[in-house]
């Protein structure tokens, strides 16, 4: 794509940005707020645009006078910093145009929403659970480095430790977009503490990433959905064991249940149940879309298809290799302690290649 024709595509989507940023400060949008909401998506995503489409512009203007003084220009040594100033300028037009093609792209609606997190021990027991819960953690503790809030709003522990389930919710700004890579089969290969031979084991646990559904993402009708209370189980004593604050809904059309048992009151169970049956009747169609790019890009794995393996965590090596794009790192302390950025942007950039080379065709 030519320089003029990528600056023409931005020229379009910087007079949309100026459109956005009056309408947002209109009396009436602000009173609609699914409309309000969404535009200030848009804002927040063409902002980006705009500052790397200025910024490509004055690139571009500062190439043309470096080349004017040059022609000017008598004094050798003038002439020679002008010469470094050209070059430097115009080694960086390249990586501004892959970034600009990249931007061009649709984002995906789903990325810059709130998550789901869901860890189920797989095939290995008691280790398996084990496993769950070092996931757990692992992800506990890279979403407080992003800065993001987590929650735990069901889960269910495994007899030696760990959890043979849990479900998290994950607040903050961009969630999805970039946890959604995770999902899939993680297999850890090790000598579990029950083992007495010292023989290597290979257990594994399923992630899925589900974006959160907003509140007028869909309708739920009341006499759709039964609900129960139940007493909750495991630790926090009397108040929590013994009264009925643990929420049970099904929802009778899909058949998808899902309960809430972390907080004592039964209202603030309810709530956080009502999002999660949101998120799941959500994603039942979302998952289409995710069936559909999964067949064509392979950092991301249906989470429809949640028997495909993407990482293998092998403890005698302290090796961690992500399969989708053949990556092993040599540094699995440090990953298992929530270090998974560099895996989560390398399967970004390939992801950024897969999407501009299908644009592109």
């Amino acid at each position: 794509m030519a320089q003029h024709d990528l600056l023409e595509k931005l020229e379009g989507l910087r007079l949309r940005f100026l459109e956005v940023s009056e309408q947002i400060t209109n009396p009436e949008v602000i009173a609609d707020t699914k409309r309000y909401v969404k535009l200030n998506k848009e804002y927040s995503e063409l902002e980006k645009v705009v500052e790397v489409r200025n910024e490509f512009e004055n690139t571009l203007k500062n190439i043309e006078s470096t080349k004017e003084m040059l022609k000017e220009e008598t004094d050798p040594e003038m002439k020679e910093m002008a010469k470094m100033e050209l070059d430097e300028l115009e080694a960086k037009l390249p990586v501004m145009e892959e970034e600009i093609k990249v931007l061009l792209i649709p984002a995906d609606p789903q990325d810059s929403k709130n998550a789901v997190l869901e860890i189920r021990a797989g095939t290995g027991g008691d280790e398996a659970s084990i496993f769950a819960g070092e996931l757990a953690r692992l992800y506990t503790k890279y979403c407080q480095d992003k800065g993001w809030r987590v929650e735990i709003t069901n889960s269910n522990e495994g007899t030696s430790g760990g959890y043979k389930e849990v479900v998290m919710n994950v607040t903050g700004s961009g969630v999805y977009g970039i946890l959604k890579y995770e999902s899939g089969v993680h297999r850890v290969q090790r000598v579990p503490q029950t083992e007495t031979q010292g023989r290597v084991h290979t257990s594994a646990a399923t992630v899925a990433v589900l974006p959160e559904a907003e509140e007028f993402d869909i309708e739920l009708k009341t006499e759709d959905i039964r609900k129960d209370t139940y007493c909750a189980s495991g630790p926090g004593g009397q108040s929590v064991n013994t009264t009925y604050s643990a929420i049970r809904l099904t929802h009778i059309p899909s058949g998808i249940v899902v309960t809430c048992q972390d907080q004592k009151s039964q209202l603030k169970n309810l709530d956080k149940a009502m999002a999660e049956l949101r998120t799941r009747l959500y994603n039942l169609e979302y998952q289409k879309y995710l069936d559909e790019i999964s067949s064509q890009r392979k950092t991301m794995v249906s989470s429809g298809d949640r028997s495909a393996k993407i990482r293998t965590y092998n403890y005698p090596q302290g090796r961690v290799t992500d399969h989708r794009i053949n990556l092993t790192l040599y540094n699995l302390p440090a990953i298992m302690d929530g270090d998974i950025q560099q895996i989560i942007d390398k399967l970004i950039v390939e992801e950024n290649a897969e999407r501009l080379k299908a644009s592109e065709m």
